[in-house]
């Protein structure tokens, strides 16, 4: 009963973590920095929250991916089963964790002044694809992991610096086009970045307002591709050292 009492309270502290992030996020960029882009609290907050949120559910894929054969390598080395369903299993893990996360984005989303509409299926795909990136990136990492277990320590740091790219606390689609100086690769390397691809499908599915109409086609033919190259490479880097993991 104690062990269900405190997997309940884990459960419950993932998904209010990242309500505790967005709201320092929102004093840090949102009223200290004004990073908001000209949106006000009625987008901004739903901006903000959906980007903490998406960004979390990959974040988290990555780093149980990261030690998912390091950390058990007495499984490992006891039973013969197919490796990547250990980083393949923490990704859906993740995946079921965000859904929880849900109910909390909806309600605050709709409080704000957004109501469903069909756009809001639009969910559904994208969650797909993005499960379909985060569990290859977990393979890559799980194998890279298995041979460097210290890689683990570096993640957070790299994790962190890639979020801080990936727009998730300011609009990164405003600062491109209102930053002149910037040469034209380096906006079109951040737009396609995945994590900025990702979350800017998930905020054009539950937003309504100007953002609802400003995402392009070609983010959806990124989402895609991201997913169908890591995805699919991903499980092919992790397969090629099946017979490695667990030994030496």
């Amino acid at each position: 009963m104690a062990q269900y009492s405190q997997a309940k309270l884990g459960q419950l502290w993932q998904v209010f973590t990242p309500l505790l992030n967005a709201f320092v996020y929102f004093l840090i960029f949102g009223l200290l920095i004004g990073g908001r882009g000209g949106m006000d609290n009625q987008e901004y907050i739903p901006f903000l929250v959906i980007g903490v949120f998406i960004f979390t559910f990959t974040q988290q894929s990555v780093l149980s991916g990261v030690k998912s054969i390091s950390g058990n390598l007495g499984l490992v080395r006891a039973l013969h089963f197919p490796r990547a369903s250990l980083p393949i299993s923490f990704s859906l893990q993740q995946l079921q964790q965000l859904l929880y996360s849900m109910i909390v984005l909806v309600v605050i989303v709709i409080g704000f002044g957004h109501f469903p509409d069909w756009g809001w299926f639009t969910v559904i795909p994208v969650l797909a694809l993005q499960l379909v990136f985060n569990a290859g990136l977990a393979l890559i990492m799980a194998r890279l992991g298995a041979s460097t277990p210290d890689l683990v320590q570096l993640m957070p740091f790299v994790l962190r610096t890639w979020m801080y790219a990936s727009g998730v606390m300011f609009p990164l689609r405003y600062m491109v086009e209102t930053r002149a100086d910037w040469p034209s690769w380096v906006a079109s390397v951040m737009e396609a970045n995945p994590a900025a691809v990702y979350m800017d499908l998930m905020r054009y599915a539950m937003i309504d307002g100007d953002y609802h109409d400003s995402i392009p086609m070609t983010t959806w033919w990124w989402a895609l591709g991201w997913a169908v190259v890591v995805g699919v490479g991903g499980f092919m880097y992790f397969w090629k050292a099946e017979e490695r993991y667990g030994r030496g």
